[in-house]
């Protein structure tokens, strides 16, 4: 088959948006493994499918795969860029728009400086939503949140833990240039501890108004950007004391800004985030 594509990024994190809004589009995982192999296919950290909503209210509807065939909740990277897809292929002339994923809805605004901000909805901060076994530790409190020393490699490692749709795990480095992104990241994510894998997380506070992250990706591996992962960082990072309530964030693919203003356990207050989209190429491929 013969498929139209749209090759976009932001911040680095990049994607293969497919828009499925006039026939239904379904790849079987290799025919998207295909699509995101940067040698032999288009190569992308997540394809993208773009498609109607039938919800009342809902604009879109859209899809996230991995580079590894699998399906997952939520991209905040992979949002901006359907921002820009859709108002670019004249699908709305709407700013904001409303839209919904594998398991939430999200409002979306296009900025004047053509930067997208996103309501990411309010962390989750329940361990069996996130979801995290936390059976037989001890959490070390801070600022009434919690620690958890979970065994990588046999050596503790405190972790932050949270979901933005999807889970996360943060855990404070003293310099992401040298932490053990590589080594470490695919360890934590494939954790016992976590029963559909974790994104890890690797901040480096560099004053209350600025982190540097990298994220090792579930399913995905290092990337560099990740937009859930700078949301749970700066909220991490917040909940223990160290940041104020907007932050930039410096990824390897560039720079973040993201907000929240708190709240407490009963009403979490919405993570907004704001960054860059752009349209890199379009094309078509036979897979």
């Amino acid at each position: 088959m013969k498929l139209q594509f749209t090759k976009m990024q932001g911040a680095g994190n990049d994607f293969v948006v497919l828009d499925a809004t006039r026939a239904p589009i379904e790849l079987t995982p290799a025919q998207y493994r295909a699509l995101g192999d940067r040698r032999f296919g288009v190569g992308a950290d997540q394809i993208l499918i773009v498609e109607r909503s039938n919800t009342p209210g809902v604009d879109f509807r859209y899809r996230i795969f991995n580079n590894s065939g699998d399906e997952v909740e939520q991209c905040g990277n992979g949002a901006r860029c359907f921002v820009r897809f859709v108002r670019d292929r004249g699908l709305t002339d709407q700013r904001t728009i409303r839209v919904e994923t594998m398991n939430t809805q999200l409002e979306l605004r296009l900025q004047d400086d053509g930067r997208v901000t996103v309501d990411m909805s309010a962390p989750v901060f329940e361990l069996a939503r996130i979801p995290f076994d936390a059976s037989g530790l001890r959490p070390l409190h801070k600022d009434g949140f919690e620690q958890w020393p979970i065994a990588v490699a046999g050596q503790p490692v405190l972790v932050a833990v949270l979901s933005m749709g999807n889970p996360h795990a943060v855990q404070v480095v003293d310099n992401v240039d040298t932490a053990p992104v590589e080594s470490m990241g695919p360890l934590i994510e494939r954790h016992a501890r976590f029963p559909r894998k974790v994104n890890a997380g690797f901040m480096q506070v560099v004053n209350r108004k600025l982190v540097r992250l990298r994220v090792y990706e579930r399913g995905a591996g290092e990337t560099l950007a990740c937009g859930t992962g700078a949301c749970a960082a700066v909220v991490a990072g917040i909940r223990l004391g160290l940041l104020d309530s907007r932050v930039d964030v410096d990824a390897r693919g560039g720079r973040l800004t993201i907000e929240w203003a708190g709240g407490h356990e009963d009403q979490w207050s919405p993570v907004f985030m704001t960054g860059p989209a752009q349209t890199v190429f379009e094309g078509e491929i036979e897979l």
